[in-house]
């Protein structure tokens, strides 16, 4: 499982060659009451201002560099943010790069892939049709896999966003983290250790986490909803599963509903446009499914916002 040295080391490599690619995204330090939550501070990491539009350009790039590129290039299937970040990757290293996506993947990410250059196969239903031609893929042209979340260097780049977290503003109580295959949570968690609460939020119509800890291991589960194009992931990655069980407690479900408002609430109230996956946190707390201390200092992890504007009206 990633340590902290090791997103250290990460974060290291970023500043020295990366600074001008992988963002240092901002902490916002709002009262709660502000969010309409009673606890005494909320921060929002606002992630979705981060290369390619989401946290995953840090465990994209990572990947990258701590491997040798073959002439075929990169390869990846993604719901779209992963793909899109590896794309930039690709196109920062001027390096070849092949994206499967899930029919269900938004026009707005293919659009996006498409711009940042990217060969863009559609293929399948759900992410995990994408990924097994992916993987067939990659077997005949013998591209370097980047995985959406379950290897070493994605997680451990994603983790740098805890450090990050942590330089600029400090310790937080509890962290609220979206969960799609695990590879956000897992950075954060292992950064965080137990030094502060993280907690692990997914829809109801995608329970990764939630059936795996029912059923003891990861399973396979359906998947859909508002979100599944970002937490689509029909199983929870092995590196997830490990760092959860080790660091993460709570394990919380949240309908569409939820999730909807608390995206039309950021863009209506804060203008922050951001897909419904970085809207889980906030969902945690206007539908109450967390309930912090009256003290407690909150971090939600505002993960992405590839999305289509005209969704917000």
């Amino acid at each position: 499982m990633p340590n902290r040295y090791q997103i250290e080391s990460c974060q290291r490599r970023f500043q020295e060659g990366y600074s001008h690619f992988i963002r240092q995204t901002p902490v916002w330090k709002l009262p709660g009451k502000a969010l309409g939550v009673d606890c005494a501070e909320v921060w929002l990491k606002l992630e979705q201002l981060q290369t390619s539009g989401s946290f995953k350009a840090r465990g994209m790039l990572n990947r990258l560099l701590s491997n040798t590129i073959p002439s075929s290039g990169v390869i990846v299937a993604s719901g779209g943010n992963a793909g899109i970040a590896t794309a930039a990757a690709a196109r920062e290293l001027g390096v070849r790069c092949e994206v499967f996506v899930p029919e269900v993947s938004s026009p707005a990410k293919r659009a996006k892939l498409a711009a940042l250059g990217a060969e863009v196969v559609v293929t399948g239903a759900a992410y995990s049709d994408a990924l097994q031609a992916c993987l067939a893929r990659q077997q005949q042209t013998g591209a370097l896999l980047t995985h959406a979340y379950d290897q070493p260097e994605v997680v451990v780049g994603a983790g740098t966003l805890a450090l990050e977290i942590e330089q600029q503003a400090g310790l937080p109580d509890a962290v609220l983290v979206s969960v799609g295959g695990g590879g956000l949570i897992a950075g954060i968690a292992s950064w965080f250790e137990q030094r502060a609460r993280v907690v692990a939020l997914e829809p109801e119509l995608a329970p990764t986490l939630f059936r795996a800890r029912e059923a003891g291991q990861p399973v396979d589960v359906s998947v859909g909803g508002i979100a599944a194009d970002s937490l689509g992931a029909k199983r929870i990655g092995d590196l997830g599963w490990a760092a959860t069980q080790a660091h993460v407690r709570d394990a919380l479900l949240l309908g569409d509903d939820a999730i909807r408002a608390a995206q039309l609430w950021l863009w209506r109230e804060l203008r922050l446009a951001v897909e419904p996956a970085a809207a889980l946190p906030l969902a945690a707390l206007h539908s109450g499914a967390y309930v912090p201390r009256s003290d407690e200092k909150v971090c939600l992890i505002i993960c992405g916002a590839n999305l289509d504007p005209a969704s917000l009206n």
